[in-house]
C-alpha cells in the first residue's frame, strides 16, 4: 500500500495577477487530503472518496483497459473528470496503469469540499507522487491556472511564488505575523469557481504593469509587516489594486460596509475565504451576517 498526503492553499496577495507574473504570498493550510494505493490483480480502479466526516461522498469503478471509451460515455461529471486526470498522467508517464493489474483509490479530505483549500490541486499532486510525474504539467494539461496551490500542496511553510520562469520561482519565507491573533478567516458560504474567476480576469484585463508593481511591493511589505495596522492598510490598498484591475467591487464595500476593520478577497473574488483583520474579535458580526465558519490565522495556516 502507498499513502500520499497534500496540503491546501490560500492566496494572500496577488491573485489574478499572478498569472502575470506578480509575486504573491501563498501558504498551505493545516488542511488537506490524503490519497492511499492499494493493488489488486484485476485491472481496473476501484475509486472511493470521503469527507472530513468520513463520510463516503463519491465512488465508481473504471476498466483501465477501456477508459478512453468510458470517459466519453460516462454520465457522472465526476468520473469523467478522474479518468480524464488518469489519461493526462498516462501521458506523462506512458508505463502509468500498464502493469496489468488493479488498483483500489482511496481519497479522504480533512476540510469541507466547498470551502475552496484545494480539493482539485490536493488531488492532482497526490496522483503526480503516485505516478512520479511533475505536478505542474499535470495541473496544465488538466484544469490550468497559475500553480500556486501546487506549490503550497508541497512545501509546509509559506512562500512567495511567482511566474517570471519556467519553472516558477518558489521561495520559502518567515512569514508568522506578530498580530496573527488578529487575522482571521470566514468562509462564504460558496465555493466560487476559480476557472470562471480566471476567465473573467482575462476579458477584463489590459496592461497592468504599474499595478503588478504595485502589487509586488505589497506583497513584500506584507511579509516584514510587524504592525497591525500598517497591514490593514496593506490588504485596503490590495483591494483597491485588484479591483480596479478587474471591474469588480470589493467584498467589504458590497457585503459589509459598516465592518471596523479591513477584509481582503483571497483567489476568485465572490466567494471561499476572506482575510479579516481587525483589533476585536470580528466571530459576532460574522455570525450576525450569517457566516458561521470563522477560523483564526493560527487555526488555518500551518
Amino acid at each position: 500500500m502507498q499513502e500520499f498526503y497534500s496540503n491546501g492553499k490560500l492566496l494572500l496577495t496577488a491573485e489574478y495577477v499572478v498569472l502575470n507574473g506578480a509575486l504573491s504570498l501563498a501558504v498551505p493550510t493545516k488542511f488537506g487530503q490524503w490519497l492511499k494505493v492499494e493493488e489488486i490483480e484485476e485491472p481496473k480502479i476501484v475509486w472511493k472518496s470521503y469527507d472530513e466526516k468520513g463520510e463516503l461522498w463519491f465512488e465508481d469503478v473504471f476498466s483501465i483497459k477501456d477508459m478512453e471509451s468510458e470517459r466519453q460515455n460516462h454520465p457522472n461529471e465526476i468520473s469523467q473528470r478522474l479518468i480524464q486526470i488518469l489519461d493526462a498522467t498516462k501521458q506523462l508517464n506512458p508505463e502509468f496503469l500498464e502493469s496489468g493489474q488493479g488498483y483500489v483509490i482511496t481519497t479522504k479530505l480533512d476540510f469541507p469540499r466547498n470551502w475552496g483549500l484545494g480539493t482539485s490541486s490536493t488531488l492532482i499532486n497526490n496522483i503526480a507522487d503516485w505516478a512520479t510525474i511533475d505536478a505542474y504539467k499535470l495541473l496544465e494539461l488538466t484544469f490550468g491556472g497559475s500553480g500556486y496551490d501546487i506549490a503550497c500542496a508541497q512545501h509546509n511553510v509559506p512562500i512567495t511564488y511567482q511566474l517570471k520562469s519556467n519553472p516558477p520561482e518558489i521561495t520559502e519565507i518567515r512569514f508568522n505575523p506578530s498580530f496573527k491573533e488578529h487575522i482571521w478567516f470566514v468562509f462564504l458560504n460558496k465555493k466560487q469557481n476559480s476557472r470562471d474567476g480566471i476567465a473573467h480576469y482575462k476579458n477584463n484585463t489590459d496592461d497592468i504593469s504599474q499595478e503588478i508593481s504595485k502589487i509586488n511591493n505589497i506583497t513584500l511589505n506584507m511579509i516584514d509587516c510587524n504592525n497591525l495596522n500598517d497591514f490593514q492598510n496593506l490588504m485596503d490598498d490590495h483591494e483597491q489594486l485588484i479591483s480596479n484591475i478587474i471591474n469588480l467591487k470589493p467584498i467589504k464595500e458590497l457585503m459589509f460596509p459598516d465592518f471596523q476593520g479591513s477584509i481582503k478577497s483571497l483567489g476568485a473574488w465572490g466567494g471561499d475565504f476572506v482575510m479579516v483583520a481587525s483589533k476585536e474579535n470580528p466571530s459576532d458580526y460574522f455570525k450576525s451576517k450569517g457566516f458561521e465558519t470563522i477560523l483564526n490565522y493560527s487555526e488555518l495556516i500551518k
